[in-house]
C-alpha cells in the first residue's frame, strides 16, 4: 500500500476550489461540486452532505506544500487570504529546512 492522496469535504467546496486554484493552479480535474489536482499525491475537495459549518479543529487536516523558496511561497499563500497559523520558523533536526503553516482563520 502507498499513500496517494487526501479528500476534503466542505458545505462550501466552490470557495476552496477557488483559494486552491490561486495557490496550485487549474485544477486537473473539476465535475460539479468536486476539484481535483494531482502531482505525485492527490488533493480533491469537493462537496460532502455530511460536513457542515467550519471545522471546530483544523488542525486535524494538515497539507503540506513543497516550495523551492518557502518565504516567497509563505507571502504569496498569505496574499491570497489565508490566515497564519505559524510563521517561518525552522523545525529542529532538520537542517535547510524551513516551515510555515497557514489556516482559514487567522490565528496570530
Amino acid at each position: 500500500m502507498k499513500f496517494s492522496g487526501v479528500m476534503i469535504g466542505s458545505d462550501n467546496p466552490d470557495r476552496l476550489g477557488a483559494f486552491y486554484t490561486k495557490v496550485l493552479g487549474e485544477p486537473g480535474w473539476h465535475d460539479g461540486t468536486w476539484y481535483g489536482w494531482a502531482d505525485g499525491a492527490n488533493l480533491m475537495l469537493g462537496a460532502y452532505s455530511g460536513v457542515h459549518g467550519s471545522n471546530a479543529s483544523p488542525q486535524r487536516i494538515i497539507l503540506t506544500l513543497d516550495a523551492e523558496n518557502v518565504e516567497k511561497s509563505f507571502k504569496e499563500i498569505t496574499a491570497l487570504g489565508a490566515g497564519i497559523v505559524a510563521e517561518l520558523y525552522r523545525p529542529e533536526g532538520a537542517p535547510g529546512k524551513s516551515m510555515a503553516r497557514h489556516g482559514d482563520r487567522p490565528r496570530r
